[in-house]
């Protein structure tokens, strides 16, 4: 799970990233100014992305989990079981048969 941290650090580098943008948009920089700005944004876009993949990676893990039920949990649609009064209790069953059909 990111921290509080990771998450500032994410959108500190998205703002940075940002000002970079607008600053080599203006085209008043030199080039040697512009080129560093554009490295530095090439850095900032892949740290970007990287938090962003790693962030699609955890929600995919955890729509696949919730998708998925275990073997051991019983869903909304299907019934827990048959209905517990056609269920026969023990010795009821060899009753019923003795007395013949209803």
């Amino acid at each position: 799970m990111p921290t509080d941290s990771q998450s500032s650090e994410f959108e500190e580098a998205l703002e940075e990233l940002e000002r970079l943008v607008e600053r080599l948009e203006r085209g008043d920089l030199a080039l040697d100014d512009a080129l560093k700005n554009f490295e530095r944004g090439v850095e900032l876009t892949r740290r970007c992305q990287g938090a962003l993949r790693a962030a699609q990676q955890r929600v995919e893990i955890l729509l696949r989990r919730d998708a998925a039920p275990s073997p051991f949990t019983v869903s909304d649609e299907e019934p827990a079981s048959a209905d517990p009064e056609s269920v026969p209790v023990r010795g009821e069953e060899a009753a019923s048969s003795a007395d013949g059909p209803p």
